[in-house]
């Protein structure tokens, strides 16, 4: 989700486009707490860890 959320920003930059990079950054936020929940150990949506 992280990385998804840096490859739409690096399009944005490129394409110009203000939606994909409100997105990426949203993406990116979420995929850290997700990542720090599962980390501290925490179950996210049933899961142990999140990749």
């Amino acid at each position: 989700m992280i990385t998804l959320g840096i490859i739409l920003i690096v399009l944005s930059l490129f394409a110009n486009i203000g939606t994909l990079q409100s997105l990426g950054i949203l993406l990116i936020v979420v995929g850290i707490i997700l990542a720090l929940l599962g980390s501290a150990g925490k179950s996210v949506g049933g899961r142990r860890h999140y990749w």
